[in-house]
């Protein structure tokens, strides 16, 4: 085979900003005149001192951030520069945007199998940070009759009713949904989701357009961590995102979940849809959406399945953004999971009246004859969708070894991921016609795609963290190499050496990526002037921002 030609990639040095800046890029050029919403980090968590320094610059505090040592300001972007010099203030970020980004789902990720066990998340909480999540029998205890929907907190000031956009209840039902309003009986329902006896809490932070902000979501895991012990909150999902703007170091957004993840909360991230940007000749790389970027969270790749009962012929989705992120080059993203025309609970009228030919009529859900009446689930394609899939495995998992750290979670799921992969697959837009080549490498599916039920049968439990490695770029030999982090899980040793873990598919030679002269890509030119490994500094441009685009709906063929 051909060894494939490497691209330079757009990625950006390890620098944030302009030397020594304590104000992040994007808030360069702002008019003065302006008052805008900024996160200001102090070294220290904000207290009533700090509040009246930032108030003696004209600036308001609208919300408390104390899991990042942060507050939320509404201050005269005038005042910038003197917030840049207080000697208390470690980082100043605008209050960015984020954007939402079953049936054979269920038994090719070997949920199925590990239910018949009686693995089904039961008392496993499972935060939902989204656009909320409807009353729905899939969400009832059929025991009991009661909802396992055992909290609920808005933090979008416009909200009305439980999920104005759709996104949340969709995500919800893969992860938690007992199928009640399908077909079957008991537990062989056909909409079933991957945790079916997991409870859910509720934490709006997108509005009825599936636009949120950073401070809207840390505030949410805030709550989701103060939570933990009264609902055994042990999983966060979060099939959201946005550009990365720097270092996940500084990255409130990152920050936040990495609090929650100290504090024994499995997170679980998506990817993001912006796989098939090539704006700068990267073929899709450098695309992972923040807070997916940190090395701490699991973050989620869409495969492509064939709606069979098994995994073997499912390929990555050709819009699953992919790894190395921008900046610190860290390794995303760390499993693949079933994420295309994935059918949960209804999706809301946004998706009804835009994308009518993803309902799913009840005729196709009941045995029923004569016209199609109104149907409780929906087609959606996205990383949103796969990354449910994972929050719900986890959740399985935490059921049967509650004992189990977030890092044990995520190196369990990862070392027994499917690593039967293909070298590379092609998939084509419905809707446009055009054909993409996939290229199924650790910066595409990571670890392999989704095992739950091979997780639950093993018990080796590893020690240390499990920090997703950072990828070094060594021109001399155009390889790439893994660097991990002191005290990682990942190693050299026959348990969690990094051929088990990533699979020797994925990564070949002596610490090598592929060994000499092959990295990702389908061969070209580089990817722009002066824009190269580890050199220039792109700030979240060509990144388009979450999954408002026709392929978080329609997906592929």
């Amino acid at each position: 085979m051909k060894p494939l030609t490497i691209i330079p990639i757009l990625l950006a040095a390890a620098t944030v900003g302009h030397a020594g800046s304590k104000l992040a890029k994007d808030l360069e050029g702002v008019d003065p005149k302006k008052e805008i919403d900024v996160i200001v980090q102090f070294k220290d968590a904000p207290t009533t001192e700090r509040h009246q320094e930032i108030a003696s610059i004209g600036g308001q505090l609208r919300a408390q951030l104390d899991a990042v040592r942060a507050g939320l300001y509404r201050i005269p972007a005038v005042a910038l520069p003197r917030l840049a010099n207080n000697p208390n203030v470690t980082y100043v970020t605008p209050d960015r945007r984020v954007l939402r980004t079953l049936d054979y789902a269920a038994q090719t990720v070997g949920a199925l199998a590990a239910h018949d066990f009686h693995w089904r998340g039961s008392g496993v909480g499972i935060a939902i940070i989204d656009s909320g999540v409807i009353n729905s029998l899939d969400f009832d205890d059929p025991a009991s009759r009661k909802t396992r929907i055992v909290y609920r907190e808005s933090f979008d000031p416009g909200a009305s009713g439980y999920d104005d956009y759709g996104h949340g209840s969709h995500v919800a039902g893969i992860a938690a949904g007992n199928g009640g309003s399908s077909t079957g009986v008991g537990f062989l329902r056909t909409f079933k989701g991957i945790a079916p006896e997991a409870n859910i809490l509720d934490l709006r932070v997108l509005d009825k357009d599936g636009i949120g902000t950073d401070s809207r979501v840390i505030a949410a895991i805030q709550k989701a961590t103060s939570l933990k012990k009264r609902y055994n909150v042990r999983v966060i999902n979060l099939s959201l995102g946005r550009p990365v703007y720097e270092s996940y170091k500084l990255d409130p957004l990152c920050q936040a979940v990495e609090a929650a993840w100290k504090a024994g909360i499995v997170v679980v991230v998506a990817a993001g849809n912006s796989g098939r940007d090539n704006s700068f000749g990267t073929e899709g790389h450098g695309t992972i959406n923040s807070p997916g970027n940190d090395p701490y969270v699991i973050t989620v790749g869409a495969l492509r399945g064939k709606e069979n009962l098994t995994y073997v012929d499912d390929e990555i989705a050709s819009y699953s953004s992919k790894g190395p992120t921008l900046i610190d080059h860290v390794v995303k993203p760390d499993l693949a999971a079933p994420g295309n025309r994935i059918v949960s609970l209804d999706a809301g009228r946004f998706f009804h009246n835009n994308y009518p030919g993803n309902i799913m009529g009840y005729c196709a859900i009941h045995t029923c004859s004569g016209a199609e009446g109104y149907s409780l689930y929906y087609k959606m394609s996205g990383t949103s969708m796969a990354t449910p899939m994972v929050s719900g495995a986890a959740a399985l998992l935490l059921q049967k070894e509650p004992a189990l750290t977030p890092d044990q979670v995520k190196a369990r799921l990862m070392k027994h991921a499917n690593k039967n992969i293909p070298v590379s697959s092609f998939s084509t837009d419905p809707v446009t016609g055009v054909t993409y080549v996939n290229q199924h490498n650790i910066f595409a599916v990571g670890a392999g795609y989704l095992n739950a039920y091979a997780a639950l049968n093993y018990s080796d439990v590893a020690s240390g963290t499990a920090l997703s490695p950072t990828a070094a770029f060594d021109a001399s030999t155009n390889t790439v190499s893994l660097v991990f982090a002191d005290g990682v899980t990942w190693g050299t040793g026959v348990t969690w050496g990094t051929g088990v873990v990533w699979g020797t598919g994925v990564i070949q030679g002596s610490g090598v990526v592929w060994g000499t002269g092959v990295v990702w890509g389908t061969g070209g030119n580089p990817a722009g002037t002066g824009i190269v490994w580890g050199t220039g500094v792109v700030w979240g441009t060509g990144n388009p921002q979450g999954e408002s685009s026709l392929i978080a709906v329609n997906g592929e063929n």
